[in-house]
């Protein structure tokens, strides 16, 4: 059953990756890159990795994506009446044989089944969240506020640079 998910996840990612760069009109673009996004959090499920589907879902469907479509909304792009490039059917069609071809590869494998070490004891009994909470905050507790006060830099900066002068500070910009 899981083979059959992931096959629907891998295969959708994959046809959503090759919409997202051969569709011509923007939003159709951003909208087949949410697709892509969702399916890949979909994986992640898949390997029982929740916080990494948390995060894809949160910061990239939620945010990143969101941020792109408010730009593509404010520049207001016009585009041709084609939805594909001209040469998106010569590039598709070897693709698809392609990546049929490495399937059956990977399928008839001798090498294929379950691999790596057992996960560790706070994993298997807390959870994974839990086990990358426990690690983020006791090993690399001042990498993460190192990043912390690089973040809020960002901040005091992006808001320094969008704000606009007052008439005063440009008379006293001539003086």
């Amino acid at each position: 059953m899981i083979e059959m998910f992931f096959a629907y996840f891998a295969l959708v990612s994959i046809a959503a990756g090759v919409l997202t760069v051969s569709l011509r009109h923007p939003v159709h673009c951003a909208l087949s890159l949410l697709v892509l996004l969702l399916h890949v959090s979909g994986l992640f499920i898949l390997l029982n990795a929740e916080f990494l589907w948390a995060v894809q879902v949160i910061v990239y469907v939620g945010a990143i994506l969101v941020l792109y479509l408010f730009v593509l909304m404010l520049l207001n792009l016009k585009s041709d009446e084609r939805y594909f490039h001209p040469s998106a059917l010569y590039i598709l069609g070897p693709a698809v044989v392609g990546g049929g071809y490495v399937l059956y590869l990977l399928l008839r494998s001798p090498f294929s089944g379950a691999k790596g070490d057992t996960p560790a004891a706070a994993v298997l009994q807390d959870g994974n969240t839990y086990a990358v909470g426990i690690k983020m905050f006791s090993d690399h507790l001042l990498q993460f506020e190192i990043v912390g006060i690089f973040l809020l830099g960002a901040i005091i900066g992006a808001i320094v640079l969008a704000k606009t002068p007052k008439p005063l500070d440009r008379e006293r910009e001539r003086l």
